[in-house]
């Protein structure tokens, strides 16, 4: 089950009392100013959270693997997110005593749980 802004919106009207009108503008003001500072190629710190960070890639060359051909691989921008030591703490607590078991990798949709380094190159 994937988290939303609904539920984010859900999550303020309940615990905070704002109307679900208020929750929805706060949401949306909170995800601007993100969708802003990351645009604008800030870093965004949240403490107990993580780090956004705007990566630069320079153009490089790269292999068609169904042909072997050289291609031109265009400079961009990378988002990526590096979890702080509390949140991968948390997380992993919630699997404390309990095995990873092919169920629960199937259910999250992911092939390799090994990747824990945050680094989409």
């Amino acid at each position: 089950m994937a988290l939303t802004k609904a539920d984010l919106v859900d999550a303020i009207h309940e615990k905070i009392g704002f109307s679900k009108k208020e929750a929805a503008d706060m949401v949306e003001l909170i995800f601007d100013t993100i969708k802003g500072a990351l645009t604008d190629g800030d870093k965004i710190k949240i403490s107990g959270f993580g780090n956004f960070v705007v990566r630069d890639k320079r153009a490089r060359t790269g292999r068609n693997p169904q042909t072997g051909q050289a291609i031109e691989i265009s400079a961009r921008r990378v988002l990526t997110f590096k979890p702080s030591q509390v949140l991968r703490s948390e997380v992993n607590d919630t699997l404390k005593g309990k095995a990873i078991t092919e169920e629960m990798i199937r259910r999250r949709g992911r092939k390799d749980d090994d990747d824990d380094d945050g680094d989409e190159e």
